[in-house]
């Protein structure tokens, strides 16, 4: 095994915001997480309005960020096998594209812990912000990995030297719409968001309580709507079949148009992940559904009206609560209230 000897931050590095023209920040995935992240990116933007500022994410996501007004420039990462000495050198290729002076890792993650070991040993790192050892702007906070990821990302560019905002404001999607002529049903509806991860059951509120709740939407006069992928039709069937009223979106909307939904949705009710965090960033009131797996604390979703139901276990948690909770969330938005 090599052992790599990192260089410590220089005391005579003055902390971020730097005089710089060129910054990468580094954002791979997933959709929660990226939603998660905007406001450290919008607050990237405001501490450097004049430099080049590219984003460094993976194919899935290139297309909703290069709408992001925070970014100049979107590359994808084909995240190379780093174990490999080509991987390795090629890591550190991609990462001087365009020679960034300054980088955000907003990923602090092994992988980017090791993107920084390979800017280290071929040449030198510009000035980082993140968790790797031996950065310049290291986010030494103890605590960190108990932080939910709005208040961490914060807390990370603060400790670089950029201004912090408190409390920190929710994602803000205001720049990602897209026309959903044609997807929308009449009147009042809500957004169901079944799926999630195919490895992570335990994520998952169990698809029939989904349709006693579409079956109680109703009887308060919305439209339960089905999001997903064609991972989650099998779903979107059980719930209709038990509910005709609903109506099915599986696998016929983009993320732009999922949170153009949003906007107009009057509820959002699904597990931890990635289309839940999007829609409750761009506006619908959501009821998140988390179990062990997921600690609220940590990840639950932000935006105007956001509340989460916790079980240990999914299937402990009844439609009852879950029914309750969302009258109460489109109560408020009607009359104009915020819930929390």
């Amino acid at each position: 095994m090599v052992t790599l000897s990192l260089p410590l931050p220089s005391a005579s590095i003055p902390l971020a915001p730097l005089s710089v023209d060129r910054i990468l920040v580094i954002k791979l995935s997933a959709l929660g997480d990226l939603v998660l992240s905007m406001p450290a990116c919008e607050a990237i933007r405001e501490a450097h309005p004049k430099a080049h500022i590219t984003l460094l994410t993976t194919a899935p996501f290139r297309g909703l960020m290069e709408d992001c007004p925070y970014f100049d420039a979107v590359r994808v990462d084909p995240r190379r096998r780093l174990y490999t000495p080509s991987g390795f050198l090629g890591t550190a290729r991609m990462l001087r594209e365009g020679d960034p002076q300054l980088i955000y890792d907003l990923q602090t993650a092994d992988r980017t812990g090791w993107y920084f070991r390979a800017l280290a040993v071929t040449g030198g790192a510009p000035p980082w912000s993140g968790n790797a050892r031996g950065c310049a702007f290291p986010h030494a906070n103890p605590d960190r990995n108990n932080m939910h990821t709005l208040e961490r990302q914060a807390d990370q560019l603060a400790m670089a030297g950029l201004p912090r905002k408190d409390p920190v404001p929710p994602p803000d999607l205001s720049w990602a719409r897209a026309d959903v002529t044609g997807l929308l049903p009449d009147g009042p509806f809500a957004l169901l968001i079944p799926g999630g991860s195919p490895h992570r059951e335990m994520k998952r509120w169990p698809v029939d309580r989904f349709a006693a709740l579409a079956q109680r939407l109703v009887k308060e006069g919305v439209v339960p709507v089905v999001l997903g992928t064609d991972a989650e039709a099998e779903e979107a069937g059980i719930i209709l079949r038990a509910c005709p009223e609903a109506l099915s979106l599986v696998n016929r909307t983009t993320i732009h148009q999922i949170a153009s939904l949003a906007t107009r949705a009057c509820l959002a009710v699904g597990g931890d992940t990635g289309p839940l965090h999007l829609v409750a960033a761009a506006g619908a009131p959501s009821l998140g559904l988390y179990s062990e797996v997921s600690i609220p604390a940590l990840c639950a979703p932000r935006g105007r009206d956001t509340d989460v139901l916790w079980r240990k276990d999914l299937r402990d948690l009844p439609v009852g609560p879950v029914a309750e909770a969302a009258v109460t969330l489109i109560s408020a938005r009607k009359n104009g209230h915020r819930v929390g």
